[in-house]
């Protein structure tokens, strides 16, 4: 099978985007991700990314719009119009440094937060489209269904039946007019500039309108799995309260607004845990297993169906 050339013609665009940038250019290229969803290259201190195949051309460019108009919480594209590359809608972007995953104390939960409320408490257009978070759990189930037999197939899709269906993506979401990044987690966060800038939110593929609680649902669920430890999860809905963040109430218990998508979440992360496993002939590991065991748990309990406190 010849390789894609994706990868060689993006890397040639980063680079002369880099090159374009600067006189100065500290050459180096590094692929930092490549899957059938998004390939993405860095060029010194640029970054090319390949959006998903199914990407709508109007859709990305009112996401980008967003990005681009909101720096102190997006990072901003080099340019908010996207090119053909191969078939593939590319942008362009300053390379931030990620969250490192070597020094889990060093997280910015509360930073991760912040940034939330911000976003949340953001005025969405009206011709945004809708927060893609459903629709890309769904697409991990359709492949957990795809990737053959496993034991723990089972479990997921119990739990994944308990979902009302707009968390499916079976039905329209609850329309709050709230604006939402749509798959939030520690990879979703750079500092720019790279040295000593303020933490931005990257990645506006599934950004759009939606239910807030959505993007607090995966630190819910790993602290619901126990994979997350209590001290890190109040920090990190502390901030967000403190900070004026609409997805749950100021005070008392918040699970009424989040135990939907946090049920979610984690029927999607076990999905993709258990397709992958099946792919590759293997065991699940512990961390995997125990997000297997969640699902267990939740499809014998019925979900919480207070989703959204946005005001």
């Amino acid at each position: 099978m010849n390789p894609t050339p994706l990868i060689p013609a993006l890397t040639a665009k980063a680079r002369a985007t880099a090159h374009a940038r600067t006189s100065t250019c500290p050459c180096g290229t590094a692929t930092l991700a490549d899957s059938p969803d998004a390939t993405v290259v860095r060029h010194a201190n640029t970054v090319a990314k390949a959006h998903p195949p199914d990407t709508t051309p109007t859709e990305l460019a009112r996401r980008l719009a967003v990005a681009a108009g909101h720096p102190e919480v997006l990072l901003p594209p080099l340019d908010p119009a996207p090119v053909d590359l191969h078939g593939r809608l590319v942008t362009f972007w300053p390379y931030g440094t990620p969250v490192d995953p070597a020094d889990p104390d060093s997280a910015p939960w509360e930073a991760a937060a912040t940034l939330l409320a911000r976003l949340h408490r953001t005025p969405a257009s009206e011709d945004l489209p809708v927060m893609r978070g459903p629709a890309k759990a769904a697409r991990a189930i359709a492949r957990l269904r795809e990737a053959g037999p496993h034991p723990a197939v089972a479990p997921v899709l119990r739990a994944w039946a308990t979902l009302p269906p707009w968390a499916r993506a079976e039905t329209p979401m609850p329309h709050t007019g709230t604006l939402c990044h749509g798959d939030l987690h520690l990879g979703q966060l750079v500092r720019h500039p790279a040295d000593d800038g303020p933490w931005l939110l990257i990645d506006v593929d599934d950004l759009g309108v939606g239910v807030p609680a959505w993007d607090l649902a995966r630190p819910a669920a790993w602290y619901a799995c126990g994979l997350l430890p209590p001290g890190e999860w109040t920090r990190f809905l502390t901030a967000y309260r403190e900070a004026g963040g609409p997805a749950v109430p100021v005070e008392g218990d918040p699970w009424p607004a989040l135990d939907v998508p946090a049920r979610a979440l984690t029927a999607q992360t076990a999905a993709r845990a258990v397709a992958k496993a099946a792919a590759a002939g293997r065991p699940l590991d512990e961390v995997e297993q125990s997000v297997v065991d969640a699902c267990d748990r939740m499809a014998a309990v019925p979900p919480q169906l207070a989703q959204e406190h946005a005001k």
